[in-house]
């Protein structure tokens, strides 16, 4: 089945639909757990899928870098290469590039950087970004952009979507160059940083280009929840109604229900997997640090409503040992509970747009959610 996207039930501006792909169905509103670099932390691809994830998403600047796109091409591609034979979507690397300020040097036919493993000099244009995605034999590819950083002045971040728009238009071109058929898609990344009339006329300039999904970038870059919401409220509806929506880089669950409330459709975020190493574990009943002491002798499940492997195999005092104990294990069990929680989290919001009562499960789990023990 070539790629398309369909939206069976609305309540609101809320939306659950599902993002048909030559490899499976992403049902959506969708979380992608985060495999940077070809794994996601912790778990092996049979743990992930078992989470009941129909879709991950994976780094094109670390695999770039290590053990490099075109080992991948020689070993099968990404699918075979991490034994994970659902859609995987890869970033552009726009981000990571972002990240390297001291290391990089943006011009306007791409992005010079050095490796932040060995220093070595290298050179990032949109071409180039879509080739080593397709190398790695992603099924969603996205345009490389400059991610405006926070704060930002009008003039750079004017700047900034200018040349996102530039450099989304040579991906588009090379994107249809190199692929002839419908087994993958490539998605737009608006920016414009905080500010309302340059989203907007980022979001005007790809739709005139047109993608098969638009992305929203550069929201969780250090800005307030008050403005990042409000440039969400603001360009979320605009968005083209047919097409994917996708969030990038967000994952507090309070972030996401407000998110899919206006018409989001798909997020990523390493929250889950790094909070479960930390040993922040989410529940039906609030967020549980295991650390503490309250658990050394506490013989119940993580969470009695939970049905994954964790849950339903081991107590709070024994990951609470493991993690005291610094055990890889603790990591593992970890990892997958929040995992599975995330997933579980979301099957409960397409239902609940479904049934017509996201509202009162919106509410319902903000309660929850401000719960927690404190570290």
């Amino acid at each position: 089945m070539p790629f398309s996207f369909e939206i069976e039930y609305t309540f609101g501006n809320s939306r659950s639909g599902v993002i048909h792909t030559p490899r499976g169905d992403v049902h959506t509103p969708a979380f992608m757990p985060v495999g940077t670099q070809a794994t996601v932390k912790a778990v092996s691809s049979e743990e992930i899928a078992a989470t009941g994830a129909e879709i991950v998403l994976s780094n094109t600047y670390h695999l770039y870098l290590r053990p490099g796109h075109e080992v991948i091409r020689r070993l099968g591609g990404l699918h075979h290469f991490m034994n994970w034979h659902m859609p995987i979507l890869t970033d552009s690397g726009g981000f990571q590039v972002y990240s390297l300020s001291p290391l990089r040097k943006i011009r306007d036919d791409g992005v010079e950087f050095r490796s932040h493993l060995d220093g070595s000099s290298h050179f990032l244009s949109p071409e180039k970004a879509i080739d080593i995605q397709l190398a790695l034999g992603s099924d969603i590819l996205m345009c490389l952009d400059e991610c405006t950083p926070y704060p930002a002045d009008f003039d750079y971040t004017n700047r900034s979507v200018r040349l996102t728009t530039q450099w989304a238009s040579r991906c588009r071109a090379r994107f249809d160059e190199q692929v002839k058929g419908c087994d993958k898609t490539l998605f737009g990344i608006i920016q414009g940083g905080m500010y309302k009339d340059l989203r907007e006329h980022s979001l005007m300039k790809l739709m005139e280009i047109g993608f098969e999904g638009y992305a929203i970038g550069g929201l969780s870059v250090g800005e307030s929840k008050d403005e990042f919401y409000e440039i969400l409220s603001f360009i979320a509806p605009l968005m083209p109604n047919d097409r994917p929506r996708y969030l990038m880089g967000v994952g507090d669950l309070r972030d996401v229900m407000y998110a899919v409330e206006h018409g989001i459709d798909m997020f990523d975020c390493v929250m889950p997997t790094r909070n479960a190493r930390n040993g922040t574990l989410f529940t039906s009943q609030g967020r549980v640090s295991i650390k503490r002491s309250e658990y050394k002798e506490d013989n119940s499940p993580l969470d009695p409503d939970c049905t994954c492997l964790t849950c339903k195999n081991y107590t709070k005092a024994y990951l609470r040992h493991l993690f005291m104990a610094r055990e890889i294990l603790s990591m593992r069990l970890n990892t997958i509970h929040n995992l599975h929680f995330y997933q579980n989290f979301f099957s409960l919001i397409r239902r609940a747009i479904k049934d017509g009562s996201f509202s009162a499960f919106r509410s319902h789990w903000e309660m929850i959610l401000a719960k927690g023990t404190a570290d």
